[in-house]
Order: structure tokens, then C-alpha cells, then sequence
């Protein structure tokens, strides 16, 4: 494990489910392709493919020195602050419809989370749910409203 982490501490993000892998051949344009990139350049050793092929980070091994997001092709990698435990994890910028052929879990940009959040943290851009981690309270009303599961609680509870 890395050394001891200053608060607020910050990790990588991948911001896809992985639902609808890339390479396997699925339709989503937006998503984690597989490539491995993020995988080699990660020196702490945090990041690993998730059950669906997907890349995953291991927040108490992040570094967050942000190599990975330099290397991602489809961007979906970023650094979040790790005390934000609801995040969104889906990039997709399709609209409604044409979000639900691709993925099981996209966001559509129904904009439901964006009513729902009373600290107005959450913004549909794109028609894609995003998350201003210094607004939120991660109180999850969002992940646990969503109708697609796209935002989710990387603690689980929600």
C-alpha cells in the first residue's frame, strides 16, 4: 500500500460501469475500451480489470499522480476527491434512447438526479449526469434515485 494519505485524499475515477465493454464488442462509444494502458502506467499497482473487463481503481492504493488519465484514449479516467463516495460511472453522451440500446446502466440524461439533489451538485452536461464533488454532500438521494443505476456509492450502501 502507499504511504499514508493527508486528507482530503484523492484516487483516480474510472467513469465507466462497465456494463457495456468496448471490447467486447458492445456498442458504447463513451466507455473504458480495454486497453491496458492505465494498467502499465499505474506504478502503485491500483488499478486491475473489474469483473466485466473494465478498469477498476483500488482507492487505498491510488496514488492519484494522474498517469493513467494522461494515457486513458476514451477519457473516462479522472481524480476524484475519495471522501465523494457517489459518483457517476458513465460517460455516455447519447441521448435517452440511443444510451439505452448501448448500455444496461447509462445514463440517459433523464436530469431526475439534478432535480432531486437539494445541495445542487449534480448537473446533466451532455446528457450525462456530473457530480461537482465540492458542492456534493454525498448524502446518495442521486444514486439511490437514479433509474439506470449510472451514479453509483463506491461504499455500497446505497
Amino acid at each position: 500500500m502507499a504511504g499514508q494519505k493527508a486528507f482530503p485524499c484523492q484516487a483516480a475515477l474510472v467513469s465507466c460501469n462497465g456494463e457495456c465493454p468496448a471490447r467486447a464488442g458492445f456498442l458504447c462509444k463513451y466507455g473504458c475500451v480495454g486497453c491496458g494502458n492505465c494498467i502499465a502506467v499505474c506504478e502503485s499497482g491500483a488499478i486491475s480489470w473489474n469483473e466485466n473487463g473494465t478498469a477498476q481503481v483500488d482507492e487505498k492504493m491510488c496514488t492519484a499522480c494522474g498517469a493513467c488519465v494522461k494515457v486513458c484514449p476514451q477519457e473516462v479516467i479522472h481524480i476524484h476527491q475519495s471522501a465523494n463516495y457517489i459518483v457517476v460511472k458513465c460517460s455516455n453522451e447519447d441521448k435517452g434512447k440511443a444510451a439505452k440500446e448501448v448500455c444496461r446502466v447509462s445514463c440517459i440524461g433523464c436530469g431526475i438526479c439534478e432535480k432531486i439533489c437539494t445541495a445542487e451538485a449534480v448537473k446533466v452536461v451532455n446528457f450525462c449526469a456530473v457530480i461537482d464533488e465540492k458542492l456534493c454532500l454525498s448524502c446518495g438521494m442521486c444514486a439511490v434515485n437514479c433509474p439506470r443505476h449510472a451514479i453509483a456509492d463506491l461504499r455500497g450502501i446505497f
